[in-house]
């Protein structure tokens, strides 16, 4: 929104927007952005973001945040597969309890 409307990327109006949509996010998150949002272009952060790979994660959190919290909603969902992940069986590890 601040990107859009022309107005300078700044922590404290990152946290201004979060308040009034009701998000809360960690407090390191918005200067965090802030200070992506003065290394880098926006435009090319958005239009990038597919191409980046695993930085579009986290790009897309702070970016989500400041748009209203719409990813938050998506990041439990993205854990939850993670540890799905994780768990092996016997099986896939190329042997039992009875080779």
């Amino acid at each position: 929104m601040l990107h859009n409307d022309g107005i300078a990327i700044t922590a404290e109006k990152i946290n201004t927007i979060l308040k009034a949509a009701g998000v809360t996010v960690v407090s390191y998150w918005p200067s965090l952005f802030a200070k992506l949002a003065q290394n880098k272009s926006i435009d090319d952060l958005v239009l990038n973001a597919s191409a980046a790979g695993g930085a579009a994660v986290a790009v897309s959190a702070p970016a989500a945040a400041a748009a209203g919290g719409a990813a938050a909603a998506a990041a439990p969902a993205a854990e939850a597969k993670k540890e799905e992940a994780k768990e092996e069986s016997d099986d896939d590890m190329g042997f039992s309890l009875f080779d």
